[in-house]
């Protein structure tokens, strides 16, 4: 029973994560698509730059210069804004990671209590207090809970 209650609320918790990863990553797409294109426009005014300076006067140079500039200030925030947005993202998994692993941690000691009280009276009960006490459970645990998150994602990408 503690181990539906566990997963249940895990799986609520990350219910709308793979949403606002997709938007995240979208955005950050998106980030990269305009740099590219203002990466462009750099270039084209650079080129024109380089084969008009000589008949351009120096209030001309100076403006086009201003254009490049502002292109290139256009081109950091759009770079600024994509590492917030990673550094968001990365977070905003991490947190789910570290509930993860506080709410397995919890659950296994849960369970090594229950044999505990129990007082060992079954070989089951016996042979899962031995698995508890093996340190390679609580990764077990967390792969199938995270396959059954991937499956659960997955399986709403379908519909």
């Amino acid at each position: 029973m503690a181990t539906a209650i566990y997963l249940e609320h895990y799986l609520d918790s990350i219910e709308n994560l793979p949403c606002e990863l997709q938007r995240n990553f979208t955005l950050m797409r998106d980030l990269d698509n305009r740099t590219e294109e203002k990466k462009g426009e750099i270039d084209k005014l650079a080129e024109e730059y380089i084969a008009n300076v000589k008949n351009l006067a120096s209030e001309q140079r100076v403006e086009h210069l201003q254009k490049i500039q502002n292109a290139y200030s256009k081109c950091k925030e759009f770079s600024d804004d994509k590492v917030q947005l990673a550094m968001q993202t990365y977070e905003m998994v991490d947190k789910h990671i570290r509930r993860l692993d506080a709410d397995l941690a919890r659950f296994e000691n849960e369970l090594k209590e229950k044999l505990e009280l129990s007082g060992y009276e079954s070989a089951d009960g016996r042979a899962l207090k031995s698995k508890l006490g093996n340190q390679k459970t609580f990764p077990y645990i967390y792969c199938v809970v995270r396959v059954l998150s991937e499956s659960l994602s997955f399986s709403s990408k379908k519909m």
